[in-house]
């Protein structure tokens, strides 16, 4: 190529670009004089090439060219003849030019390297590192790299360290010592030791000792042989931290303020794991007041241990009240019930129940037993009206009579299999001349806060090591908690995520164990909305949702868990099949599958019946208000009904969630028009009513179901308590008074150093008299 051939070449790509129609509006490729545009980042957007200038007497002039193809990406150092290049925009032609028409090669990297050195002199980190970071990826081995990268990491960590942004810089500068450990190492480390200082004084200014502790930590093990300023700084400072807080844990414990002094030993510990005596004065201070933490993920507000929709107050309850008859274990008939005062004997006809009461076999106040006021709660509990009033041991008791002075006989009208799980009472102080509502449960309130509650021996110890408190600690998520109890900071978990308890099952630190009944997971309606009240609308609803989905891929983490299983009614399905725990339970009847497009039908079915009945009646036809979702504040429930709503508006629905408050599991009125519900459904033949009874949770006036309930409670035997079950089931499943989701089989979890909890345990407080600390 001679005098002007550069030009040419560009005038050449010009007319072909011209005569194929592809020239780019805004994208200047070639030209005849001049530099190519400065464009800043959007450089980045371009598809990589190089830039060839041709010198003057070739006519001058630049052109971009797709990357050239040059060994190792190095520009010959003598080249001669000439280069073949392809121009950007013209793929479709090959173009010549003479090496000695070209006066300089810009390589796409050299470019890509001038931007980024550009940038830093001119302290532009922020637009300089998408120019190095692409320089990284494409070119690792580029002689001159490491050294452009080192440059970046030091003054940007300079220059955030100035801005205040210590976590940042600390972090770069900590990447440039790993990257780089021969870049200025006495200046690095200065600085490293200058920002970790100033960071460990935020977090103990804030009051987050426990991460400063973390960092100091980390600090240890990765500059313990650097000679890092700041550890023996703040180790020092950590050390006479934890000693002060060690002297206050020692005047709490000799001012007998046992729970202060236990919370400042362990926080002794906690802020410097090697202050002199530490874990000696821990252990003393528990030996001389055992206290256990309980991580939980439903508070209680209300301690009714017979509640079977509210988890918080039937665990809490239990810790403060007994029961007249309590659930002790599950049966192959049948829960197996224990009477609080002594013993019971049914006849073999199964028509006399006598309660033969024992007051010298019984702890204080129990040993207070009235055989007459026993006797009258009876009375009152068959008598309409009354407070205390349930229909089935109404319709159940024929008389109730005293033979003797410690034995009450009750006569009944037809044989009934469970007398005693109609006498599920709460026994209160009231029983024996005390304050109505006081405890007679082995702890007392003493302390009731939002996410905190705390139970104190109500008596003196019966063991030396018997815990003097029970702290209930809420946590928001089972993560929180099962990580509280990996940690130590709390001694027992309540309820836990199937998943979880499986994982936790390998910990040797910990303890797994299985309630033996599952919970019934169900959606209430619980207001007027007209649609709910449709049972067309609530087969759509059902329809609507993909339990087993939600089941198994949100709740269970696709892990294959026994028991834990969709369902087609509100009665436990067993744990196995052939489960005698599921005896109300019909497997016959296949739970309603995910059908979206059914779901829609009955949605327009529904809307079509309230229409067409209000017309009949001459009304005007109630709007479609949106669905209030309730659900009580915990994680699981939380990430069902999200599940369920995101579904549920894929029918045109709007639904609204509402999180119930703490330690609330059914909503007030009005507030909202169907609630999830994690029922402890343990005894069918007892717990039919109060699920669907019209004073149960579902309310339900459904002739149906109505009928069935009373058929179920006239059973003569177990044979016909099976079989009318199976028939109640079957209506359910029809009416949904209530809408069936999944059982799920709950665990717990404990510390190895807890004794005593047990095994097959209906409750978690079921033997807390029993707990005894070895720490």
């Amino acid at each position: 190529m001679n005098v002007g051939a550069a030009a040419r070449l560009v005038a050449v790509a010009s007319i072909w670009l011209l005569a194929t129609g592809s020239v780019r509006g805004q994208i200047v490729n070639y030209a005849e004089t001049g530099q190519p545009p400065e464009v800043g980042l959007e450089l980045l957007q371009d598809e990589p090439h190089d830039l060839i200038f041709f010198n003057e007497s070739a006519g001058g002039g630049w052109v971009k060219t797709h990357k050239l193809p040059f060994p190792g990406r190095q520009i010959p150092a003598s080249p001669s003849g000439r280069l073949q290049v392809e121009v950007v925009g013209i793929e479709e032609k090959k173009f010549t030019a003479r090496w000695a028409d070209i006066e300089r090669i810009e390589l796409w990297e050299e470019r890509l390297e001038r931007q980024t050195r550009e940038r830093i002199s001119r302290g532009e980190f922020a637009s300089a590192y998408p120019f190095l970071a692409v320089l990284l990826r494409d070119f690792p081995n580029r002689p001159g790299l490491r050294s452009l990268r080192t440059e970046f990491l030091w003054n940007d960590a300079r220059r955030r360290a100035t801005g205040g942004e210590l976590g940042v810089s600390l972090a770069m500068l900590e990447e440039l010592r790993r990257y780089a450990p021969e870049f200025n190492p006495e200046s690095v480390l200065r600085a490293i030791g200058g920002i970790t200082d100033q960071v460990m004084k935020r977090l103990v200014d804030q009051g987050q000792l426990e991460q400063a502790q973390q960092l100091l930590t980390r600090l240890k093990d990765d500059y313990g042989d650097a000679g890092l300023s700041s550890i023996a700084r703040w180790d020092a400072e950590f050390l006479a931290m934890a000693r002060e807080k060690q002297e206050q844990a020692i005047a709490a414990r000799d001012a007998e303020d046992f729970r202060s002094a236990r919370q400042l030993a362990r926080d002794s510990v906690a802020i410097s794991p090697d202050v002199a005596g530490g874990q000696e004065l821990i252990r003393e201070i528990d030996a001389i007041y055992p206290l256990v933490n309980i991580g939980v993920l439903q508070s209680a507000s209300e301690f009714d241990p017979t509640r079977i929709d509210d988890w918080g107050a039937r665990r809490s309850g239990r810790l403060l009240y007994r029961t007249l008859f309590e659930m002790r274990e599950a049966g192959p008939e049948g829960g197996v019930y224990d009477f609080l005062f002594g013993r019971t004997e049914l006849s073999p006809e199964r028509m006399q129940f006598d309660l033969l009461i024992e007051p010298e076999r019984l702890p204080a106040p129990l040993n207070q037993v009235n055989a007459f006021h026993v006797a009258d709660v009876l009375a009152e509990r068959a008598r309409y009206g009354n407070p205390l009033h349930f229909s089935p041991w109404a319709a159940a008791i024929e008389a109730i009579g005293l033979d003797g002075p410690k034995q009450i006989r009750c006569l009944l009208r037809r044989p009934n299999l469970l007398p005693g799980a109609l006498l599920q009472i709460t026994v209160d102080g009231g029983w024996f001349g005390d304050e109505p509502g006081s405890p007679t449960g082995d702890y007392r309130l003493d302390v009731l806060e939002e996410d905190l509650a705390r139970y104190v021996l109500n008596g003196p110890p019966k063991a030396e090591n018997q815990p003097r408190e029970l702290v209930e600690i809420r946590y928001e998520s089972a993560s929180a908690a099962v990580g509280a109890l990996l940690n130590g900071d709390v001694d027992v978990v309540d309820q836990l995520f199937p998943s979880d308890a499986a994982r936790l099952r390998r910990s040797r630190a910990v303890r797994v164990g299985t309630y033996p009944l599952p919970t019934m997971h169900m959606l209430v309606p619980c207001s007027d909305h007209p649609q709910l009240a449709e049972g067309t609308f609530r087969r759509a609803l059902l329809y609507g949702i993909n339990r087993r989905d939600i089941l198994h891929g949100e709740l269970l983490e696709r892990m294959d868990l026994p028991g834990c299983q969709v369902v087609s009614g509100p009665f436990p399905a067993g744990l196995e099949p052939n489960d005698p725990l599921g005896y109300a339970y019909d497997r016959s009847i296949v739970p309603r599958e995910y059908e979206p497009r059914m779901a829609k039908l009955l949605v327009t079915m529904s809307h079509n019946q309230i229409k067409s009945e209000a017309s009949r009646r001459d009304e005007e036809a109630p709007e479609m208000r949106p669905i209030r979702l309730a659900f009580p504040p915990n994680n699981l429930a939380r990430i069902a009904c999200e599940a369920i709503r995101s579904q549920w508006e894929l029918l045109d629905l709007e639904v609204n969630l509402v999180e119930l408050p703490v330690g609330r599991s059914f909503p007030e009125e009005g507030t909202a028009d169907i609630v999830y519900v994690a029922a402890a459904v343990w005894e069918p033949i007892l717990d039919a009513r109060r699920v669907l009874g019209p004073e149960g949770l579902a309310r339900s006036n459904d002739q149906l179901i109505g009928l069935g309930l009373r058929r179920l409670e006239e059973s003569r035997n177990w044979r016909d308590a099976r079989d009318r079950l199976l028939d109640l089931h079957s209506i359910a499943h029809h009416e949904l008074p209530v809408l069936p989701l999944w059982q799920l089989v709950d665990s717990y979890a404990y510390r190895t150093e807890l004794l005593g909890v047990g095994t097959d345990i209906v409750t978690l407080y079921q033997n807390a008299n029993r707990w005894r600390l070895n720490r």
